[in-house]
């Protein structure tokens, strides 16, 4: 697709601007199922809590160097040096809790996979294994949270994940394509 095509695409309205178009039309809402990734994506959502999807986007390539590019059981065994270390660094963000928090949600992840046989099918059960496919006309009708969230972030809780309060539940369902929120004006509603 050339520049001049992919502007003339619709999008969602939060993916018009260029910096956000490769996200939003490759990634954002496409059923992800390979336990890394869908890590990944549950840190980095925590992390993104009170700053923009932006600012973590921006940052992504760092975390994925500092976080052993989000290796379960190599982010489970890093030391309180090693994370103090990652505080210093100025490509993430660098608050203590969300910092911490990666490597317990690693243990809770690696207990999940031990129990679920992978993080992949714990995760996607909670949509009965299959994408929620949502019709939204305009962004403002898009929820922040909905039931379905705050069952989760519960859940998550109880099981010593951290940092995964309903919004962030609930950005980490659309972003890893649990649900399609793709507004139904936009070019990748029907693709996902």
């Amino acid at each position: 697709m050339t520049r001049k095509d992919a502007k003339a695409l619709v999008r969602c309205p939060w993916g018009n601007s260029p910096d956000m178009h490769d996200y939003h039309d490759s990634e954002w809402g496409t059923p992800l199922h390979d336990d890394q990734a869908l890590f990944e994506f549950l840190c980095l959502e925590g992390a993104q809590a009170g700053l923009s999807w932006r600012t973590i986007l921006l940052k992504r390539e760092h975390y994925r160097r500092i976080f052993h590019d989000f290796d379960i059981a190599r982010v489970a065994a890093m030391k309180d040096r090693e994370l103090e270390k990652a505080l210093l660094d100025p490509g993430i963000v660098r608050n203590r809790l969300k910092v911490y928090a990666t490597r317990d949600n690693a243990v809770a992840a690696l207990e999940v996979i031990e129990e679920f046989g992978s993080l992949d099918r714990y995760l996607w059960s909670f949509v009965d294994g299959k994408p929620i496919r949502n019709k939204w006309t305009g962004q403002g009708d898009v929820p922040a949270s909905t039931p379905l969230s705050d069952h989760m972030s519960k859940t998550l809780k109880k099981r010593g994940f951290r940092f995964v309060g309903t919004t962030i539940c609930y950005a980490f369902m659309q972003a890893t394509g649990m649900v399609n929120d793709h507004t139904v004006s936009c070019f990748r509603h029907k693709r996902v």
